[in-house]
C-alpha cells in the first residue's frame, strides 16, 4: 500500500476564535500595550505566546489588572460577578465572548427566570462552564458524563431543562441527553443546539478522514476542549491511533512506524500555520503532499465587540480630520 496523508476541512479557526484574536490585536493597535486579557483569549499556547510578544498581558484574575487599565474577556465568557468586579475597579472592558457562548448565557438566564432546574452538560473547571454557571448558580447542576446521570437529583422533575458547553463531543452529549430524558421525561431542550457549528463540523470532518486511517494527528493545545474531543472522535470513528500535538515538534517518530495512511486536523483555536508545519514534517519523513477532504464550507463571521468598534471609529475619524 502506498503512503497517503489526508487533511480535514473544516479545521482550525472558527468565527468566534477569529473574532477574539483579532479583538486583542486591534485593541493593542487602538490603545497601545499593555492590554490585559483575563485567562487565555483562546485555548492555544502559540496564539497566547504570539499576542504576549505584541504586548498583551494574560492574567488569571482581575486583581492582577491595574485600576483603570483595559482588559479583554476571553472567548469562553465570564460570569456576571466578573463584569461587576471590573466595573467596581474602574476597568475598561472589551468582551470578546463568542456570540454562541453568549447565547447559552441568555438561555441559562431565561430558564432560571422560568424556575427551571438547569442541567448543564460540560466539564468542571472549564472557563465556559464557570461563566455560564455564574448566570444562575442556584439553578444549575453540572453533568459531566452520561454515567453521572444516575446520581442527578432535582426538586421538581417536571421543571428541568438542559444546556451544554459549546465544545463537547456531539455524540457523547446526546448520549447524556438521552439518559437525562429517560430519567426526566419532561426535560426541556434549548431552542437550538448549544454545541457550536464549528465543533460539530470539525467532529464530522475528522470522522470522514478517520475511518480508514492508521493514525490521526490532531493539532491543538492540551487545554483545548474541542481539540481533545477530536482525538476521541477519531478513535471512535475507526482510526487505529490518534494523538494530539501542539505542533510538529511534538510528533514522536515511533507513531509513524508501519503507518501508511495518516489523517490530520486541528481544533477550532489553532492557526493553520501549525497544521502546515505538521504536513511539512510528514513530507520530510517520506509521506506525499496532503490531499484535503472538505466536508462543508464555513462562511460565518462575527462583528468585533461593540465597545471596540466604537473606539476604532473614533480613532478613524480623528485620523481623517
Amino acid at each position: 500500500m502506498t503512503k497517503s496523508v489526508v487533511v480535514a476541512a473544516p479545521r482550525g479557526y472558527c468565527a468566534g476564535v477569529d473574532r477574539a484574536v483579532i479583538t486583542v490585536e486591534r485593541a493593542l493597535e487602538a490603545y497601545g500595550p499593555p492590554v490585559y486579557v483575563r485567562k487565555q483569549i483562546v485555548h492555544n499556547r502559540h496564539v497566547v505566546e504570539d499576542l504576549s510578544a505584541r504586548g498583551a498581558v494574560f492574567v488569571e484574575e482581575l486583581a492582577e489588572v491595574p485600576e483603570g487599565a483595559t482588559v479583554v474577556f476571553s472567548a469562553h465568557g465570564v460570569s456576571p460577578q466578573v463584569h461587576a468586579e471590573a466595573s467596581e475597579r474602574g476597568l475598561k472592558t472589551i468582551d470578546a465572548t463568542c456570540p454562541l457562548v453568549t447565547k447559552v448565557h441568555h438561555e441559562a438566564k431565561r430558564f432560571a427566570n422560568q424556575g427551571q432546574q438547569i442541567l448543564l452538560i460540560g466539564h468542571a473547571g472549564h472557563e465556559e462552564v464557570e461563566g455560564t454557571t455564574g448566570e444562575a448558580p442556584e439553578n444549575i447542576i453540572l453533568v459531566e458524563h452520561p454515567d453521572d446521570v444516575a446520581g442527578v437529583e432535582v426538586a421538581d422533575p417536571s421543571k428541568v431543562a438542559w444546556l451544554s458547553q459549546t465544545t463537547l463531543s456531539v455524540d457523547e452529549t446526546y448520549q447524556t441527553v438521552s439518559k437525562l430524558r429517560e430519567k426526566f421525561p419532561q426535560l426541556i431542550d434549548p431552542p437550538s443546539d448549544d454545541i457550536c457549528y464549528a465543533t460539530q463540523n470539525r467532529q464530522s470532518a475528522v470522522k470522514q478522514i478517520a475511518e480508514n486511517a492508521d493514525l490521526v494527528i490532531v493539532v491543538g493545545s492540551r487545554n483545548s476542549s474541542n481539540s481533545v474531543r477530536l482525538v476521541e472522535v477519531a478513535l471512535e470513528a475507526g482510526a487505529k491511533a490518534s494523538h494530539r500535538v501542539d505542533n510538529a515538534g511534538e510528533i514522536e517518530p515511533a507513531w509513524l512506524e508501519g503507518v501508511e495512511r495518516i489523517g490530520v486536523t486541528s481544533g477550532a483555536s489553532v492557526p493553520d500555520a501549525l497544521v502546515q508545519g505538521v504536513l511539512e514534517f510528514l513530507e520530510s519523513r517520506g509521506y506525499p503532499a496532503a490531499v484535503e477532504e472538505r466536508l462543508t464550507e464555513e462562511n460565518l463571521t462575527f462583528a468585533l465587540p461593540p465597545e471596540l468598534r466604537k473606539d476604532l471609529r473614533k480613532a478613524s475619524a480623528c485620523d481623517t480630520q
